[in-house]
């Protein structure tokens, strides 16, 4: 693992961003999309010390047993607050666990998947543009506004109408008022929001977000330089 020269600092919350190469689909069916959700689940528990294609060749009880006794040692590089998954990039929202955790794990979860995704297409080489980004997040109302950026994400690349017709990304932790214990997500105690206000203060931007996003295409459309 390379260190950054701009150490992340454990306890923080960060915006992390990986696009592929040259826009390049990643992401191209709803097993591609699963595959991945599970590498970034099981990938944040610190000690999950399995190759992935090693875990899913164990039978379903032994599976079940290890994200078992993961879970209850309760020990991860980070905390995943929100994440989308989209056909050419990845989001999250990560708090920083230990120390170099988010490095960890963004490497981990990305050099598994492109093990995955070049055996199955039959290719070699990178998958991701290069080192992924990473923004401080400096306080809760922040934190808030930037869980609705990701979770309008597909709405706003025209991907579906609606956040919870998108599968892939965390916004169904956050509006289901009966979530399952499996989720994904450390959201508890974050934000002082029940479901329903959660789901209509994302929905009251989703217009607006959806239309600037299509003036930014249409400005670097059209720019010439």
């Amino acid at each position: 693992m390379q260190i950054r020269k701009d150490p992340l600092v454990t306890g923080s919350y960060y915006h992390i961003y990986s696009r592929s190469i040259a826009g390049y689909v990643v992401f191209n069916d709803t097993e591609e999309f699963s595959r991945f959700l599970e590498n970034i689940d099981l990938y944040q528990h610190t000690y999950f010390g399995y190759r992935f294609s090693k875990f899913k060749q164990l039978d379903l009880p032994s599976q079940q047993l290890i994200i078992q006794e993961l879970r209850e040692k309760k020990s991860v590089l980070v905390d995943i607050v929100a994440y989308c998954i989209m056909p050419t990039h990845t989001h999250f929202i990560l708090k920083q666990s230990t120390d170099h955790g988010i490095s960890k794990y963004i490497a981990k979860i990305l050099n598994s998947y492109t093990r995955y995704f070049n055996t199955k297409h039959k290719r070699g080489g990178p998958l991701w543009s290069g080192r992924f980004r990473s923004v401080l997040v400096s306080n809760d109302e922040q934190l808030l506004h930037l869980t609705r950026y990701l979770h309008l994400n597909p709405t706003s690349a025209g991907l579906v109408k609606e956040p919870d017709d998108w599968p892939f990304s965390s916004y169904g932790e956050y509006v289901n008022s009966t979530l399952d214990k499996n989720e994904i997500c450390s959201t508890k105690y974050l934000f002082d929001t029940t479901p329903a206000e959660y789901e209509k203060f994302v929905l009251e931007r989703k217009d607006y977000q959806r239309d600037l996003s299509k003036i930014k295409k249409l400005l670097l459309d059209n720019y010439t330089g």
